[in-house]
């Protein structure tokens, strides 16, 4: 399986606008109806790419313990769902069904918002302080499939207790892996 890491976007970025469509409720949403009041956590994701099935527990987790703290959470897929249907928006509706994602999985047809983030790959994290700033991106942990590691979100939920918590943020930031986005 191809490895591609996270481009890393330069810290202080200030969040691209966007509207797109949820599949989980068919409504139009943009990144400001959607943020949260101490932050933002936006993911990109697919379906079928294997680096996001092995985290996709801990990503849930993730959305469950911090979205009742203020954290906007959003996943969006940008993969050409022509050439990978498995990506499609009612496959992404199901997957999020299957996983109980109770947070946004927008449907970005036209790859405008991944090429906007410089998103590189699947799952590729960005967290956005109150002011839509970015603080991090980048991995998840040290998890990958068939590392034999535990998946249990240590630098993602680092960034996200030291938003929360008002905490400098530890560094170096190390850039997720996983698939590539499949680009039209």
């Amino acid at each position: 399986m191809a490895q591609t890491p996270s481009s890393m976007l330069p810290l202080g970025t200030v969040a691209p606008s966007f509207k797109l469509e949820d599949t989980n409720s068919n409504y139009q949403y943009s990144f400001d109806e959607l943020k949260g009041s101490k932050g933002t956590l936006v993911i990109f994701m697919c379906n079928h790419c294997p680096f996001v099935i092995h985290a996709i527990d801990e990503i849930v987790m993730i959305a469950n313990d911090y979205r009742v703290q203020g954290l906007g959470i959003m996943a969006i897929s940008s993969n050409d769902a022509v050439k990978y249907p498995q990506d499609g928006p009612l496959e992404m509706t199901e997957f999020a069904f299957r996983n109980k994602m109770e947070f946004p999985y927008l449907y970005d047809e036209t790859q405008e918002v991944a090429k906007a983030f410089d998103a590189a790959c699947t799952p590729d994290f960005f967290l956005f302080d109150a002011q839509n700033r970015l603080i991090y991106r980048g991995q998840l942990d040290d998890s990958r499939p068939g590392n034999g590691l535990a998946t249990g979100g240590t630098d993602l939920r680092n960034a996200i207790d030291s938003l929360i918590y008002n905490r400098n943020l530890a560094s170096p930031q190390k850039p997720s892996i996983g698939c590539g986005i499949k680009w039209k």
